[in-house]
């Protein structure tokens, strides 16, 4: 009799790990394919900003450190090639446009300025629909996590080389601060 549930338990083993297999790499594509979807609207944002700072230079050319850092932590993240570095250099960007912002809150001119409540508006929507990707892309890492570290299926992750896939979050506090203005 035993001869008969040996062979039975093997093949229900097998096809759990091939079942098990199979969607860890369904999910490791979806944690890449949404990680692509962000990528594809920080790209949109990365070609928004030269137009913004140019229409900023025009009121505030004294101002010269705080667009340079923006155009610098733009070409950052147009250079960065890993998720990591992308993150990371997300994280700038957002910081130096904050910075930016709480410049343009010092001349009136400007923010009556059309082209710039046209470009500003354009900014905001982008930013409003990086962070609803960002929370899409950080739930399909979870889930991607999970099943890499939950057993049983973390020993089939382990055999199959799947690694922990990072979170897209803020590490520097100063972008986690509201800027300050004042009149």
């Amino acid at each position: 009799m035993w001869w008969i549930a040996l062979p039975v338990i093997a093949v229900i083993v097998v096809i759990w790990g091939v079942a098990t297999y199979n969607s860890l790499v369904g999910l490791r594509n979806t944690v890449e394919e949404s990680f692509s979807t962000v990528d594809v609207y920080l790209q949109k944002r990365y070609d928004l900003i030269p137009n913004l700072v140019e229409t900023v230079k025009g009121y505030a050319a004294h101002e010269s450190e705080t667009l340079q850092n923006v155009i610098a932590a733009r070409n950052q993240g147009m250079s960065a090639q890993t998720t990591e570095d992308k993150i990371s250099a997300n994280q700038e960007l957002t910081s130096a446009l904050n910075r930016l912002m709480v410049v343009v809150e010092q001349y009136p001119d400007l923010k009556a300025d059309q082209g710039f409540r046209d470009l500003q508006a354009q900014l905001t929507n982008m930013e409003g629909e990086i962070a609803n990707y960002r929370k899409y892309y950080n739930a399909t890492v979870k889930n991607y996590n999970n099943k890499t570290e939950q057993i049983p299926s973390n020993f089939i992750a382990s055999l199959g080389n799947f690694k922990r896939a990072e979170l897209f979050e803020i590490a520097d506090e100063s972008v986690r601060v509201n800027p300050r203005v004042e009149f």
